[in-house]
């Protein structure tokens, strides 16, 4: 990224339905095969919301409208508004981002769904997001909307989570102020791995959907293996392009699957992740694109101006992502 119009995340919002269970009160794990229950009830999560007769727009639209009430923007001040699809759309054909744009009132906005990607979706859209900041003069602010919702019966994802309800908005701007600075990122896919996590839904009932794994060793052994290399080439090539090393950087986040896979991280990029990565985890189980957002928010207070964070970020289709980010000092308080 170039150093002329820095991009800065000026707010981060997050909302969860106020219904929470515990993982272990879930009636769908005692339909599970003994295996797998155990496998659920070890992942480190403790419990989750439910957006009961919610959708996925609803959700957005609850993140939007709390950012913008944070910013103190109107809805129609914004420039563009990126909707991060959910992976099950609640129409075929119609238009998931326009309703958001709609039920805001973001009339003059850019608006468009970024998706595809699973939880690097939410990557997508802040390169979407800093391509127009960057590239269009007019462009000032950009609100990025995801939203997390169990497209199945099932919030056990085997072999790897277990799904909450939740959403977030991002606003990115231009002005130079906010809590971070997006410094860069880099994507990177690999489509052998596209339907490698799927749900069947021509001529199936809705009540019948099922989250497949095609082949969980593949997912579990070949795929890590591929991740462990990727992220390693990304983070590297990140980090040398903006002239750091590793122990630059004060803090280290993913997204929410499991306490292994923290554990598995750790060890094979030799790196600490942080705990709230963790905390996220056991309150609000896996939430797809609003993890990393959820976990930056919790973090910023502990961090101070200009320290680093990188946010690694990555999905079983499968993609991968890692964001340098730069902390900004906090506005001054009224009267301060």
């Amino acid at each position: 990224m170039t150093a002329d119009r820095p991009i800065t995340i000026d707010t981060v919002a997050l909302w969860f339905p106020d219904d929470e269970v515990t993982v272990a009160g879930l009636p769908e794990l005692d339909e599970l095969p003994i295996a797998q229950r155990e496998h659920a009830l070890s992942l480190g999560i403790d419990t989750v919301r439910i957006g009961i007769g919610l959708c996925e727009t609803d959700l957005a639209q609850a993140a939007a409208e709390e950012a913008l009430g944070q910013s103190g923007l109107d809805a129609s001040q914004l420039d563009a508004l990126l909707l991060v699809q959910g992976r099950v759309p609640q129409y075929l054909l119609a238009s998931e981002s326009t309703r958001l744009q709609h039920r805001l009132g973001a009339s003059q906005a850019f608006t468009t769904g970024v998706g595809d990607l699973g939880c690097v979706s939410v990557s997508a859209a802040f390169t979407l997001a800093t391509a127009l900041l960057r590239g269009d003069p007019r462009c000032r602010n950009v609100l990025v909307v995801a939203a997390a919702k169990t497209p199945t019966r099932s919030r056990y994802r085997s072999p790897m989570t277990l799904l909450g309800d939740g959403a977030a908005a991002v606003l990115l701007t231009t002005s130079g102020t906010g809590r971070y600075e997006l410094v860069d990122q880099m994507i990177r896919s690999d489509g052998k791995y596209a339907d490698l996590f799927r749900i069947d839904y021509r001529d199936v009932r809705e009540a019948d959907w099922v989250e497949t794994c095609a082949d969980e060793p593949t997912y579990s052994f070949r795929l890590a293996v591929e991740s462990r290399k990727r992220f390693t080439e990304i983070n590297g090539e990140l980090l040398a392009r903006n002239g750091l090393q590793q122990d630059a950087i004060g803090v280290f986040l993913m997204q929410n699957l499991s306490v292994g896979a923290f554990a598995f991280w750790q060890e094979a990029l030799d790196i600490t992740i942080d705990p709230v990565c963790g905390e996220n985890l056991a309150r609000f189980g896996h939430l797809g694109s609003v993890d990393v957002a959820a976990n930056l928010e919790r973090v910023a207070p502990s961090q101070r101006p200009g320290d680093y964070c990188v946010i690694m970020n990555s999905s079983p289709v499968a993609a991968w992502s890692s964001a340098l980010l730069r902390r900004l000092p906090d506005p001054p308080r009224d009267g301060v």
